[in-house]
């Protein structure tokens, strides 16, 4: 292959269009238990967290929310990935290689949400802090005018009868959809997803897809939710009851700039000149955040 301005471009377009086609293909499943915000400066303030406010009956003046004193401010953080393409192997045709790494960079961008998601967010959920101070999962959150409530369950996950999924699922269940806001109203959470580690599968599966619990005890929890196992999930043991059909969900995917693949292929680049290689690579900004602890 002759190396010049024109045949970098083609190897770039090759390698675009095999990175975008992988990035389209991947599975991932943040979108399922986070709300994407779209971020338009470095950093992200949530502090309207804590004054989500239902509709009232106007009498006299308007009720006017203010915004949380204590901030909660989230920054975009950088991300990349970068490959070198070896001049000689374009020399030499032997580019297919390039192709697959590619691919690769793709599916490795469309799963980079499910990495933060779950690695910033769900797995630090007990000890990282929400809008209001307190761990995202935690025994007591405080709510202003009205008495702290706890959002953490030291129940282990149980469908061994059905005293065991009572005490378990359908106690985190009520406790969910019992929910208030700072002036006692129902938040109107529902339990729609149960998220769980590989080791909790087959739990999660008797819970909600089973017609009977051991025991021969008809099942009240079947497709009371769906069941959403991740490999990404650090604990054996911890397991999540999300609401997640409302406006916000409990976890947030902050996104500053969208993955993209840029390219560093310029024949008279000082690199070339000293390493022989062209560069190719994806970048991007973004961060996890948690929305309400309700």
């Amino acid at each position: 292959m002759i190396v010049n301005r024109a045949s970098l471009d083609g190897l770039f377009r090759n390698l675009r269009a095999e990175f975008q086609a992988a990035y389209g293909e991947a599975r991932t499943t943040w979108a399922m238990i986070a709300t994407l915000i779209t971020s338009s400066t470095a950093r992200e303030d949530y502090r309207w967290l804590s004054r989500f406010p239902q509709m009232r009956e106007w009498v006299g003046d308007r009720t006017i929310r203010q915004l949380a004193a204590h901030g909660y401010n989230v920054p975009n953080r950088d991300f990349e990935a970068t490959i070198a393409v070896n001049r000689n192997d374009m020399d030499d045709d032997i580019l297919g290689i390039y192709a697959t790494q590619a691919r690769g960079a793709g599916i490795s961008a469309a799963l980079w949400p499910d990495e933060l998601v779950y690695g910033d967010g769900v797995n630090k959920a007990f000890e990282s802090p929400c809008h209001d101070g307190r761990p995202f999962v935690d025994a007591a959150h405080p709510l202003d005018g009205a008495d702290p409530f706890p959002n953490k369950l030291d129940v282990a996950l149980s469908a061994d009868s059905l005293e065991a999924a009572k005490a378990s699922f359908g106690r985190a269940r009520t406790m969910l959809e019992t929910m208030t806001d700072e002036e006692g109203r129902p938040m109107g959470t529902t339990a729609d997803v149960l998220l769980v580690p590989p080791a909790l599968r087959d739990t999660g599966s008797i819970l909600l897809a089973s017609d009977k619990l051991p025991g021969d005890a008809p099942n009240p929890y079947k497709g009371a939710a769906e069941l959403v196992v991740s490999p990404r999930l650090t604990s054996d043991t911890a397991w999540f009851l999300l609401h997640t059909m409302g406006v916000l969900k409990p976890f947030i995917f902050q996104r500053r700039k969208t993955p993209e693949l840029v390219s560093l292929m310029n024949p008279e680049d000082e690199r070339v000149f000293m390493r022989t290689e062209y560069l190719f690579g994806s970048d991007s900004r973004a961060a996890a955040a948690y929305g309400l602890p309700q």
